[in-house]
């Protein structure tokens, strides 16, 4: 079975192609500024060499077709026809409350992604639009929606609520929904796979541009750092995290900024950038930090404090803890924001190998010393895989089912 993942953004189409036989990716690719001069698609066919192909793309529609005629390419193409392609998967941001697993895509389906885009204004029209782009050339493949939010879904009321007026929960579904899902519940399996048990707690921290914590019992994430929108949580790369709520009007009187600039101001000039005043890059702010910049040492400092308070205060909600995961570009490649939030945690019982943290970078491995009652790991994540997998198991349900009515 061949299914084709994609991750739809309002102005570019990340994808992957995987051969479920060996789940091996035979193609993955970028389309950039569509809709905009100098759009252009890089890619990558069978691990060979990146090409690149620069053409004008309107709008997702035009990004999509370029992405068959590449994957179809009688001398560099992976399938002869679009036909091959068994089954897509589309990363979807927010789901609301409609759904707590990944879904088939119907009608039905992408009216509720619509109603949900008052949530994520930013993301779920895009990814609308990928999924209209895919129908337009695959009319009669299924398709299958994973939502980020839908892996937090179980967390229970007492952690998803806000301590606003109950009617606007009622009324607009005011509440916690979390993000990331797909990665902290892709990350969270390996890690009991490798703990070699199911009843497990575990703490999952996705640090990327944009970051989450979560805390997962037995599988299932019990609270997650994220709030309503992606802002809240962890101070990120651009994104403020939690901040008073009180500041809004605040900045409104005394700066005369909108309310849509106090977004902007919050999403995308605030975090280690609006700190550090250099760069969103954690190599740029350690590389500056290193060499003096007092204000880049003050957004890592902070980015690390915050982060240990959430690991600290998920230890106890989970009422202990058997493992610490990181994952996601930081998470995964910088060993200094990983030593930080391990520091000082040997009366927990968790003891880090200095030096096999320090060694690691972007490969699975486990980087807690032998007697460490706290298992620490690196666990690359791998989301296109988990909508895969999510896409095969749901189209091979629908097939059964289709087999049974015929057999009736």
């Amino acid at each position: 079975m061949k299914i084709f993942v994609v991750n739809t953004g309002s102005s570019s189409l990340k994808y992957q192609l995987i051969d479920m036989e060996g789940e091996k990716v035979v193609s993955k690719g970028l389309v950039e500024r569509i809709g905009a001069e100098g759009s252009s698609m890089t890619y990558n066919n069978n691990g060979g060499k990146k090409q690149v192909v620069e053409r004008l793309m309107e709008n997702h529609a035009d990004a999509m077709k370029l992405v068959f005629e590449v994957l179809t390419d009688k001398e560099t193409g992976v399938i002869k026809d679009v036909s091959e392609i068994d089954a897509v998967g589309h990363r979807v941001v927010h789901a609301g409350e409609k759904y707590n697993g990944s879904v088939l895509i119907n009608e039905d389906v992408v009216k509720a992604l619509d109603e949900c885009s008052f949530f994520a204004p930013l993301h779920n029209p895009p990814n609308i639009k990928g999924i209209r782009a895919c129908q337009e050339v695959l009319p009669d493949i299924p398709m299958v929606g994973v939502f980020d939010t839908a892996f937090h879904q179980t967390m229970p009321d007492y952690a998803y609520m806000y301590a606003l007026p109950y009617e606007l929960y009622e009324k607009y579904g005011i509440r916690r929904y979390g993000f990331h899902g797909t990665s902290h519940r892709y990350v969270s399996a390996v890690a009991m796979e490798l703990l070699g048990k199911k009843n497990s707690k575990i703490i999952t921290c996705h640090l990327g541009n944009g970051a989450s914590v979560a805390a997962i019992s037995n599988g299932v994430s019990i609270d997650t750092s994220m709030g309503h929108t992606p802002t809240g949580g962890l101070i990120m790369g651009t994104r403020c995290g939690d901040v008073d709520p009180a500041l809004i009007p605040i900045l409104e009187n005394i700066e005369h900024l909108s309310s849509k600039q106090i977004d902007d101001v919050m999403n995308k000039k605030s975090g280690m950038l609006g700190v550090s005043g250099i760069s969103n890059d954690f190599r740029d702010l350690e590389d500056a930090f290193h060499h003096g910049n007092m204000r880049a040492k003050l957004a890592l400092e902070m980015f690390d404090y915050r982060l240990k308070k959430f690991i600290g205060a998920y230890i106890v909600a989970l009422g202990g803890l058997d493992a610490l995961v990181f994952t996601a570009g930081i998470g995964e490649n910088d060993y200094e924001t990983r030593y930080e939030a391990c520091k000082n945690m040997e009366f927990l019982g968790l003891y880090l190998d200095v030096e096999k943290n320090k060694s690691t970078k972007g490969e699975l491995a486990e980087i807690s010393l032998p007697e460490s009652k706290v298992k620490v790991y690196v666990i690359p994540t791998n989301e296109e895989l988990m909508i895969a997998r999510d896409t095969k198991c749901i189209v091979k349900e629908m097939e059964k089912k289709s087999e049974e009515v015929v057999v009736e």
